[in-house]
C-alpha cells in the first residue's frame, strides 16, 4: 500500500526566485504559482501556494516578516499540513528565518530557500533549491526553522549570506551545515540546539524601532546617540574584533541602557563568538555597560533578536533577560548520533 503524501505549503514572498527583467534591472513580480512551475515537484508530495507578499527581499519590513509569522503559525494550526517552504529574497532571508525560528515551537519544519539567478534562467538554481527545500520539508522533524540552499542544509540560527553572486550563498562562518540533500535523499549529520521558544507576539503589537550602528576606525558614538535620539528601543552594536569599540562608546551605551535601550553587541567579524577578553573600550566594559552579547549572531540576526526580545518582554527590566534567552548561550550542535532521531522517513 503506497504510503500517504506528504503535503507542503509555499508560501511565495518574492526574491530573485520571482524576478523578471523590468528594463533596467530584475524586480520579484511572479506568483507563487510561476515559481512552483520551473521545480518538478518529489515523489510523494503535494503541494499548495500562498501569495503573501512579492517584493525584493531588501525592501522587507518588520511588520511583513510577523505577517509571515502568524501567517506560518495559521498554516500549522492545520494538522493535516506536514511541512512549509517559504521562498524568499536571499539579501534578508536570515533574519526572517531566525525570527521565525525564535518562535517555531512545532516539530514539523519551516524551510526557507530562494534563488541567486532570477526566474526563467537558463541555468537558474531556483528550480533545484525549491525541490530540495520540498523534499527537506517533507522529511526532517524536530528541527526548527531551516534555510536550504545549494543543496546544503543549514540551521537558522548563525546562517546568513556569504556570497553575494555565487550559488552556494548560505553558510554558518562559525558551525558546520546541518546536513545536505542530494539524489533524492536528506541527510542529517547534525541537530542545531535551540532554547525554548518565545511566544507568539501580537498581531496589533507596536513595532519598535531597533537600529544597527558599526564601530570602525575613527568612529565616535553620534549614531548611538542619535538612534537613542529618535527613539530607538533597541540598538545592535557591530563592534570589531571578539566585541571591541571604544571608551566613548562605552558611556553612550551605558547612557542608552540607562534609558531603557536594549543593546546587543555583536561583530564584524564572519566568525567565531563575540566575548569579553580586552578593556578599555572592548567588550569587557560594553558588557560592563549593559550591552548583550550575542554569541555567534552577526548584525541582521542580533537585530532579529532584539525586535523579539522587545515584541515578548513585559516591562523594560526583561527585555535583557529575554535577549539572553533568545541569543541562546551555549548553543551548538549534538553530535551526529544524538541526530538519528531527526530524520523521519
Amino acid at each position: 500500500m503506497e504510503a500517504q503524501a506528504r503535503r507542503i505549503v509555499v508560501i511565495s514572498t518574492g526574491g530573485t526566485i520571482a524576478s523578471r527583467w523590468q528594463g533596467t534591472g530584475f524586480a520579484a513580480d511572479a506568483p507563487g504559482r510561476e515559481v512552483m512551475a520551473t521545480a518538478a515537484i518529489p515523489h510523494g508530495i503535494t503541494s499548495e501556494v500562498i501569495d503573501l507578499f512579492n517584493v525584493n527581499s531588501p525592501r522587507l519590513t518588520s511588520a511583513q516578516q510577523l505577517t509571515l509569522l502568524h501567517t506560518v503559525h495559521e498554516v500549522l494550526a492545520d494538522p493535516g499540513v506536514d511541512g512549509i517552504v517559504v521562498t524568499h529574497g536571499t539579501d534578508t532571508l536570515e533574519e526572517s528565518a531566525f525570527l521565525l525560528d525564535v518562535h517555531h515551537h512545532d516539530p514539523r519544519p519551516v524551510v526557507l530557500t530562494g534563488a541567486q539567478k532570477p526566474l526563467g534562467a537558463e541555468d537558474g538554481d531556483g528550480p533545484g533549491n525549491l525541490y530540495d527545500a520540498l523534499l527537506t520539508a517533507a522529511t526532517v522533524r524536530d528541527l526548527g526553522v531551516l534555510v536550504v540552499f545549494d543543496g546544503k542544509v543549514h540551521a537558522a540560527r548563525g546562517t546568513m549570506k556569504t556570497q553575494t553572486l555565487a550559488a552556494d550563498a548560505f553558510a554558518d562562518p562559525s558551525g558546520p551545515p546541518v546536513g545536505k540533500v542530494g539524489f533524492g535523499k536528506v541527510s542529517i549529520a547534525h541537530r542545531p540546539e535551540r532554547p525554548e521558544p518565545l511566544p507568539l507576539p501580537a498581531t496589533t503589537a507596536t513595532l519598535p524601532r531597533v537600529d544597527m550602528v558599526m564601530h570602525h576606525v575613527d568612529a565616535d558614538p553620534l549614531f548611538v546617540e542619535t538612534a537613542v535620539g529618535a527613539g530607538a528601543q533597541g540598538i545592535v552594536l557591530v563592534a570589531t574584533g571578539a566585541g571591541n569599540a571604544t571608551p566613548e562608546f562605552v558611556a553612550a551605551v551605558a547612557d542608552a541602557v540607562e534609558r531603557g535601550v536594549l543593546v546587543a553587541l555583536t561583530t564584524r567579524v564572519p566568525a567565531g563568538p563575540v566575548t569579553e577578553i580586552y578593556t578599555h573600550g572592548g567588550a569587557v566594559d560594553l558588557a560592563g555597560a549593559g550591552a548583550v552579547l550575542t554569541g555567534t549572531l552577526r548584525a541582521g540576526q542580533a537585530r532579529s533578536a532584539v525586535l523579539a526580545a522587545l515584541l515578548s518582554a513585559s516591562g523594560p527590566g526583561e527585555r535583557a533577560a529575554l535577549l539572553r534567552r533568545v541569543v541562546g548561550e551555549g548553543s551548538g550542535v549534538l553530535d551526529a548520533a544524538g541526530a538519528g532521531a531527526a530524520a523521519a522517513a
